[in-house]
């Protein structure tokens, strides 16, 4: 008897994780909707995960959107629609791709402004080491008596 019964307890627990795991079946009337309700998911991010879409996401928050955007995509909303719905509730926060505007120019056109800062640097820096010389060259700093001193000693180790 007690067999049994482990045998039901274990039954039981297997069940309890199955039921647990349970996926969320949208039904759509159309393939073309149901690709659209896969892409506005994969493009809104999670608010409660920040680094997740609400497609991957496991919180309820992310059900939630889900649920509501399978209902907006179901009345025939516009995917501009959906995601103005979600931007209105959530902000910005919830694209992955922020639109463009004055509050996220520098997130769009920063690292191309910080780009041409560093080869403008780059470029003067070796403006000036052009215009100073490169040190340790011969020449470069010597009296007129030096310089002939120097030009004998070539030809002398040359004739060598």
């Amino acid at each position: 008897m007690t067999r049994v019964l482990q045998h039901l307890v274990l039954i039981g627990l297997l069940w309890a994780g199955a039921v647990h795991a349970t996926i969320e079946a949208y039904e759509f009337d159309d393939k073309a909707t149901e690709e659209r309700f896969q892409s506005l998911t994969a493009e809104l991010r999670c608010p409660k995960c920040q680094n997740n879409n609400i497609a991957d996401s496991n919180s309820p928050i992310a059900s939630d959107l889900r649920g509501e955007v399978y209902r907006l995509v179901n009345d025939g909303a516009s995917d501009e629609e959906v995601v103005d719905f979600m931007v209105t509730r959530y902000g910005e926060f919830v694209l992955y791709r922020p639109r463009v505007n004055e509050m996220t120019w520098v997130l769009w056109y920063g690292p191309f402004v910080l780009l041409g800062i560093g080869l403008l640097v780059v470029f003067l820096i070796a403006r000036s080491r052009r215009r100073v010389g490169s040190p340790g060259v011969a020449g470069s700093d010597l009296a007129p008596e030096e310089r002939e001193r120097l030009e004998q000693l070539l030809e002398q180790d040359k004739k060598q």
